[in-house]
């Protein structure tokens, strides 16, 4: 085993992880509620992995006509920001392996990735990312299946904390990175736009919103930033 793998897998065990863990754990008991089975939030977990898609997926999937294709839509347009994140992290990632490297891009490997990586030696990148990127999934996966089988001992009440803590902690993660002189005006950009999600026309998915949001408070702050 690469030793950088090793390493990456050992650093993945930490605080980011038991909060992506607790959403997971929430996600597994809705799966039970909503009538599915173990195998369904398990296939959720390993090929969608972001919670965001995985809500949306459970919530539109049922027996009624082009539920399915809603669904899918709607997972693919909820984890449409892992396509931004991959593209920054591509750069640093490169070799045989970064291709390896893409499925698992989410919110908690991606986040360690970009500030860790630019100090770790080039050959290092990928296995580091791999064995992260690696653990935090294989920890999804079990948490998910912990969840189900806590469904039943769970209040709703919760399971809606629970699904909120990882939000929480990168939120704490952002403050701490901008007390530090990190990016606060993509920070505040972020902030200042939010409401903006809420102000949609009736009938417009609330995905879009959050995508829209996203576009205009960037560009303010990219704006900003070059000026």
């Amino acid at each position: 085993m690469h030793p950088a793998f090793r390493q990456g897998a050992r650093e993945s065990l930490g605080a980011h992880t038991l909060a992506m863990a607790a959403t997971f754990i929430a996600f597994g008991a809705a799966v039970h509620a909503a009538g599915f089975g173990l195998g369904w939030g398990l296939a959720s977990s390993a090929g969608v992995y972001g919670m965001a898609g995985q809500m949306v997926l459970l919530g539109t999937s049922g027996a009624q006509p082009g539920a399915a294709t809603a669904a899918v839509a709607g997972a693919v347009m909820a984890n449409a920001r892992f396509l931004p994140m991959a593209a920054a992290l591509a750069p640093l990632v490169r070799g045989p392996l970064a291709p390896l490297c893409v499925p698992f891009v989410a919110i908690t490997p991606w986040a360690a990735a970009m500030r860790r990586l630019p100090a770790t030696p080039a050959p290092d990148r990928a296995p580091w990312f791999l064995g992260f990127a690696l653990s935090a999934w294989t920890t999804g996966l079990l948490t998910t299946a912990l969840g189900y089988a806590l469904a039943g001992h769970l209040s709703p009440a919760v399971l809606r904390l629970l699904l909120m803590v990882n939000v929480l902690y990168f939120g704490l993660m952002i403050a701490a990175g901008m007390s530090r002189g990190g990016p606060w005006r993509a920070s505040l950009g972020g902030a200042l736009a939010a409401p903006l999600a809420f102000l949609l026309p009736a009938g417009v998915p609330p995905a879009w919103g959050i995508l829209g949001a996203a576009l205009i408070g960037g560009t303010a702050a990219f704006l900003l930033r070059h000026r």
